[in-house]
C-alpha cells in the first residue's frame, strides 16, 4: 500500500514559525502534484490545517482536491466538532478521530491528542476500548501529538510528546506505522518504536510504502 501523509499546513517546515494562508495554499498545491505523480492508495492528514480555524473551510475544500481517499484528524488549532462538520460536506474526507477504518489489509486508528499533554486519559480510554478490535491486525496509527521520548517530540533538548501514545505502540507490536505532527521543528523526521516506523511528515508531505 502506498500512503501520502502530511500535517501542520500552518507551519514553516522545520521551524517553530507559522505561515500565512497563502503559503498553506502553496503547500496544498504541491501535495496535489505529489499525489498526482505517486497515486497513493490513501492520504493521511494529521491535523492543523489552520491557525485557530481561520480559513479552515476553504483550506479543507482545497485539501479535498488532493486525492480520492483522505483520512483526517484535527490538530490542536481545530476542534473535533468543527472538523467533523466540515469533513461531512466532502465525500472523500473521512474524519477518523476516535475511530478506525479498514482499507485493504490495514486498520487505520485515529486520535488527535491534546497539545502537550504527557498523559491523555481520554486517549487511554479510547485505545483500551479498541484494543480487542485491532488484535492481530496490521495497524497504522494517526495522531496529531507525537509519541514521547522520540526524535519527533524534541524541542531543543526537551522531550514534550505524549507518553500514552508511546506506551500504546510499545504494547501493540502489530502497529507498523505511526503518523503524527504538532512539533514543527521535527517535520520530516522519523524514528522507530518496536515494529513501528513513526514519522512527522510535515507540510511538505511524505510518500510511504507499507
Amino acid at each position: 500500500m502506498k500512503i501520502l501523509a502530511f500535517a501542520d499546513l500552518h507551519s514553516k517546515h522545520g521551524s517553530p514559525e507559522y505561515v500565512d494562508f497563502y503559503t498553506s495554499l502553496k503547500y496544498i498545491k504541491k501535495l496535489k502534484k505529489l499525489a498526482k505523480k505517486e497515486k497513493p492508495d490513501v492520504i493521511l492528514f494529521a491535523g492543523d490545517a489552520s491557525l485557530f480555524e481561520n480559513h479552515l473551510e476553504e483550506l479543507m475544500e482545497k485539501i479535498s482536491k488532493i486525492g480520492k481517499n483522505i483520512l483526517v484528524i484535527q490538530g490542536n488549532h481545530e476542534t473535533a466538532a468543527v472538523m467533523r462538520k466540515i469533513c461531512a460536506f466532502h465525500d472523500n474526507l473521512k474524519f477518523i478521530h476516535k475511530k478506525t477504518a479498514k482499507i485493504g489489509d490495514y486498520t487505520f486508528v485515529g486520535f488527535s491528542g491534546e497539545g502537550f499533554l504527557r498523559t491523555d486519559k481520554e486517549m487511554e480510554k479510547f485505545l483500551k476500548k479498541i484494543k480487542p478490535k485491532i488484535k492481530g491486525k496490521k495497524v497504522v496509527l494517526i495522531t496529531h501529538a507525537p509519541p514521547y521520548n522520540t526524535k519527533l517530540d524534541k524541542i531543543g533538548k526537551e522531550h514534550c510528546g505524549n507518553n500514552t501514545i508511546t506506551k500504546f505502540i510499545k504494547s501493540n507490536k502489530n502497529i507498523i506505522l505511526g503518523i503524527c505532527g504538532h512539533i514543527h521543528e521535527t517535520a520530516g523526521k522519523k524514528d522507530k518504536i518496536n515494529n513501528a516506523t513513526i514519522i512527522n511528515p510535515g507540510p511538505l508531505g511524505v510518500i510511504i510504502e507499507i
